[in-house]
């Protein structure tokens, strides 16, 4: 009886009892050249577009909390999950929702930067505008979020890394002339004494700085209940293909991953191998893989799927020019 009631009682343990890790299993993924939900992903407005083919789909990754023991022993042999230790998705520092709110904004941070990297590609001007405004930082109450800033000291503003560039050798207390635009305004002018930050004896403005595009025409990026930075490649892609002549894809099924920066750099991202599961079971034949994640993704590759590796928008943008006209683009 006691060995009965010990059995039981461990049972029991592992069927409801939970682990300080998460699952990741492939995630939904969503064609940027389509309708989903009943609304256009990539929508524009105000400007000639073209028609496309083919998809160009995001990837994505779910996770899965609250793991029991039995649930994780069966998720540890499985080849199409991965176990992580919980901490790293949901830092103990930060509730869930403050983790939440963090990827609804980096998912939002990935559809601007698309939006200004396709179109610099594309040749379209682009501006520098203030992002955030840090609360009772030097600029609280002087700028705004959406300003267009024009000039630093004099120096006119051609990007945003400038900006920080100009700033490098400041010092708290120090007098900056900062000429910016709110809206449709005329352009003002103000002095802003800098504070203090992060980094000991330089200035700060107090600011977030990032780029828009400098166009009279209306880009409206729709998906719901996604997060995280990763889909900013087939975004910026998606783009590209609506506002030139011809399609991208010539009919085939490309899907891909990648975080994408407003100069068109594509970055590396995570859980690259259950995406391309995903992709590869949703039809895709081409995946678009970072160049930083290419080292991993050759070791989990399924069957039937070709790795193109791209470090840019130009990149993936001439790899599939090569698929499309039957050459062989960059592999990894």
């Amino acid at each position: 009886m006691v060995s009965l009631g010990l059995a039981m009682a461990l049972g029991l343990l592992g069927a409801f009892a939970t682990v300080p890790y998460v699952a990741l299993r492939p995630g939904p993924t969503f064609d940027t050249l389509g309708v989903v939900a009943g609304k256009t992903v990539v929508d524009i407005r105000g400007t000639q577009t073209y028609p496309t083919s083919g998809h160009l789909n995001m990837t994505t990754v779910s996770v899965i909390d609250n793991v029991t023991l039995y649930g994780a022993l069966a998720l540890w042999v499985s080849e199409s999950s991965e176990l992580l230790p919980r901490d790293e998705i949901f830092p103990p520092a930060l509730s869930e929702q403050q983790v939440q709110k963090q990827n609804t904004q980096m998912f939002q941070d990935s559809e601007a930067n698309a939006k200004v990297a396709a179109l610099r590609y594309l040749g379209y001007p682009t501006k520098v505008v203030v992002g955030q405004v840090v609360p009772n930082g030097a600029a609280n109450r002087k700028l705004v979020a959406g300003d267009r800033l024009l000039a630093v000291d004099g120096h006119l503003l051609r990007n945003a890394q400038q900006v920080i560039d100009l700033l490098a050798g400041s010092h708290p207390g120090q007098l900056v002339a900062v000429r910016f635009q709110r809206g449709d305004s005329p352009p003002q002018d103000a002095a802003i004494p800098l504070g203090a930050g992060a980094q000991p004896g330089r200035g700060y403005l107090g600011i977030g700085v990032t780029e828009a595009a400098d166009v009279n025409f209306a880009i409206n990026i729709t998906l719901a209940d996604v997060g995280g930075p990763s889909a900013g490649l087939m975004f910026a892609l998606a783009i590209v293909d609506k506002l030139t002549p011809g399609a991208l894809t010539n009919n085939t099924f490309v899907a891909g991953t990648g975080e994408i920066a407003p100069q068109g750099q594509v970055g590396p991202i995570g859980g690259i191998p259950l995406k391309m599961i995903r992709a590869r079971q949703a039809g895709a034949s081409v995946f678009l893989v970072p160049a930083e994640n290419c080292p991993e993704a050759v070791q989990r590759a399924p069957a039937g799927l070709r790795l193109v590796r791209v470090g840019t928008l130009a990149d993936a943008v001439h790899a599939l020019d090569a698929v499309r006209s039957g050459r062989q683009p960059p592999r990894c």
